[in-house]
């Protein structure tokens, strides 16, 4: 098994590309160990000193690194982790959580999430993240970043200066862009 890498714009986050499917559907996101109980992978990442997130998307692995650890040492280490792991035909999750869906949602909501489907989330997905729709109200549409988008350096200038742009463009009712955790 070959596995790539690919920086991101986070500096704190690499990419990891096993060359096969990751998640069928969706993506997962775990800021700690806590958190990644649920998945066999994400809790052996967390294991490795200096890992201090990981996130899961359809075709790669993102993981980010603590201020005081290097690249060059913990790389090989979360290549051992990912390689082992797909290897040993564990499941990825150990349970699905599914979202209850909360109601229907308006035309405008509806054109938010399709806006962000085809044209936000392949392109930050690129850069080993995903951007979540959280809600929208009084014009602002909330939405939170995962993997190597939380936390990048760039991050804000990504949701004002693309998110914002493009939505208020296609859709008038929009009137901001705001991060939620």
């Amino acid at each position: 098994m070959f596995i790539q890498t690919e920086p991101t714009p986070n500096p704190a986050t690499l990419k990891f590309l096993p060359g096969r499917q990751v998640m069928s559907r969706g993506t997962a996101d775990f800021a700690s160990a806590e958190a990644a109980r649920r998945s066999p992978l994400a809790q052996r990442l967390f294991e490795v000193d200096g890992v201090c997130g990981v996130f899961l998307g359809s075709d790669f692995v993102t993981v980010a690194k603590t201020d005081d650890q290097e690249w060059a040492i913990l790389k090989p280490q979360i290549l051992g982790v990912i390689m082992e792991h797909f290897t040993s035909g564990q499941p990825l999750l150990t349970e699905d959580e599914e979202v209850a869906d909360t109601g229907e949602d308006s035309e405008v909501v509806m054109q938010i999430k399709e806006l962000l489907d085809t044209r936000v989330r392949p392109a930050v997905a690129q850069d080993g993240g995903d951007i979540i729709f959280r809600g929208f109200e009084g014009g602002v549409v909330y939405l939170h970043m995962q993997g190597s988008c939380s936390g990048c350096p760039s991050s804000t200038a990504t949701l004002k200066h693309g998110i914002e742009n493009m939505l208020r463009y296609y859709i008038p009712e929009v009137a901001a862009v705001q991060a939620v955790d």
